[in-house]
């Protein structure tokens, strides 16, 4: 009574502190209650489960392997939980890592190369609240070096900074977030343990937060995206949020601000990447949390009524149901690529070679919305090849087809391009060509190159009108390039496209050379003799950059070139 009085007088002095929940009372449940089809248990991980109980340590799936077993699906992935230490873990299998600080775990491998699995093999740990935690100034991103040593530790808000301290399988359920997934299932003996009534909610189709839920999302705000996820991923089966668990996510919003950006960039994937992209960012606005959970999260759930991020984002969730592989770099790729293709656009209209332009609009972009979160390293370098091989699918002649297909990045730009194609950026022949000639065998191919270089010679070169009187008058022969320079003055990325002009190795022409040099020879001055040769004057840039090499090398055209 008189602990309870202390509490009641202190009010809200001890609101940061998370009450002591109720360890919850354990239910075993068999087989022919719950229902569970073992045969949609990995084999890998029963093999992980047995070897830990043969050595005479408790072992259990547990968690959203277990809710969707329970729910007859067959899961993507397969966490266990032991009362082995990560030490102990790691020394019954051959290859097994043991990663993290924050929450050490044990990686245990099985295969290699991209057919390889990882079971994540967790220990019980201690339910432990603030007052039995070490203090830590700072934050998760400030008090790195505070933590050494620690195995307990939170901010003076509440916040787990790290929890490595072992304890008993009741305290380690009260431990995680939802019921449903706090559930631990033997596949030996078939009996699933419950101690918060996961079995009920699962039935109900509700997702409801073990104990208090401002406080949980205090421990760790990075719940309230998993929480958006969760109801998302499970929406389609008719799933809601349970109506304590969401009243306080808009206001625990702020705590993300404290967390790390690399940690919520990670969340951000796993939000757009699990199937339920558009499910998550329907889930965003109708909990009122569509902004200002991580900048480069506000982007995507901006664009993604446009087509083109659209389309993206829907054939992200085909793929993955499908069980097909996806990259985060496609996706971002895909969401800022209206970015790169204004800025792109803009500096080609202020005269700057086509392809430097698309390179440092394409360092703007990083630098505006991706920052160092990637360490730009592989994420950025693969984004940046997608957007450089844009406009060479324009050069369907020489070498560059063959040359193109063979580059690691070919199948993620086509498929770029592709959707490009689908929204009506790219004409849909040219993703058809590329689709065809990217199945074919070398000869077949051959014949398609030879195909377009036919239509082009065939294409009549179309004269216009010079300047006005007004302005520099053009020398004979030379009314094509004029024509190309007033294109390109006007900002027209497309010009020239379709003019033969080409210099040596795959440079454009920039006037002067040989080809200029026959073009003013053979061009009439008065319509019955030939002109005398002459040197023309370099003009100032107008058309660099336009046009492709004769033998054979990549054309960069301006953005919008292919639409």
């Amino acid at each position: 009574m008189i602990k309870k009085f202390i509490e009641k007088l202190l009010g809200s002095a001890g609101a940061g502190r998370a009450s002591k929940p109720a360890f919850g009372k354990r239910a075993d449940i068999p087989a022919s209650v719950h229902g569970i089809d073992r045969s949609l248990v990995d084999e890998r991980a029963i093999n992980v489960v047995s070897t830990l109980q043969q050595a005479g340590y408790e072992a259990f799936i547990v968690g959203g392997a277990v809710r969707d077993l329970l729910l007859g699906l067959r899961p993507k992935d397969f966490d266990v939980a032991t009362n082995a230490t990560p030490e102990q873990v790691k020394g019954l299998f051959r290859r097994a890592f043991i990663i993290g600080r924050r929450f050490r775990i044990v990686h245990v491998v099985y295969g290699r190369g991209r057919e390889h699995e990882v079971i994540e093999v967790s220990t019980f740990r201690a339910y432990l609240d603030n007052a039995a935690a070490e203090q830590v100034a700072g934050n998760e991103k400030t008090s790195k070096s505070e933590l050494a040593g620690m195995k307990h530790a939170v901010d003076s808000t509440g916040r787990v900074l790290r929890d490595n301290v072992w304890g008993p399988q009741d305290e380690d359920a009260t431990r995680r977030d939802f019921t449903i997934n706090a559930m631990y299932y033997d596949p030996q003996t078939e009996v699933v343990v419950d101690y918060h009534n996961g079995l009920k909610d699962a039935k109900a189709r509700l997702l409801r937060m073990i104990g208090d839920p401002a406080a949980r999302y205090r421990e760790d705000p990075v719940r309230t995206i998993r929480a958006v996820r969760f109801a998302a991923k499970l929406s389609g089966l008719g799933f809601k949020l349970e109506a304590k668990t969401a009243a306080p996510l808009v206001k625990s919003k702020a705590l993300l601000a404290e967390v790390p950006q690399s940690r919520l960039f990670d969340e951000m994937l796993k939000l757009l990447q699990t199937g339920h992209a558009l499910a998550s960012i329907a889930q965003l606005q109708a909990l009122g949390m569509a902004r200002g959970i991580y900048p480069l999260l506000d982007v995507v759930v901006e664009r993604a009524e446009q087509p083109f991020v659209g389309a993206a984002l829907k054939d992200t969730d085909r793929r993955v149901s499908e069980g097909k592989p996806v990259a985060p770099s496609f996706l971002l790729a895909c969401v800022l690529w209206a970015d790169v293709r204004d800025g792109w656009a803009s500096r080609v209209q202020a005269r700057q070679p086509s392809h430097p332009a698309l390179q440092d609009a394409i360092e703007d972009v990083f630098n505006a919305r991706i920052g160092d979160v990637s360490g730009r390293g592989k994420l950025a370098g693969d984004m940046r090849e997608i957007w450089l091989m844009q406009p060479r699918f324009e050069k369907r002649i020489g070498s560059t087809p063959f040359g193109l297909v063979e580059q690691p990045r070919f199948r993620a730009s086509f498929d770029f391009m592709r959707l490009r194609a689908d929204v009506g950026e790219v004409d849909e022949l040219l993703a058809d060509w590329w689709q065809e000639f990217s199945t074919a065998d070398d000869a077949q191919r051959q014949d398609l190159v030879d195909q377009v270089r036919a239509e082009q010679q065939k294409r009549p070169r179309v004269q216009r009108a010079p300047r006005p009187v007004s302005a520099a008058t053009p020398g004979p022969g030379n009314l094509a390039d004029e024509h190309r320079g007033h294109s390109l003055e006007r900002g027209d990325p497309k010009a020239g496209r379709d003019l033969p002009v080409a210099g040596r190795n795959g440079a454009p022409s920039q006037g002067g050379g040989p080809a200029d040099q026959e073009a003013d020879s053979s061009a009439p001055s008065d319509g019955t003799a030939p002109a005398r040769k002459r040197r023309r004057r370099r003009r100032s840039g107008a058309h660099r950059g336009d046009g492709a090499g004769t033998d054979g090398g990549p054309s960069v055209d301006g953005p919008g070139s292919a639409d």
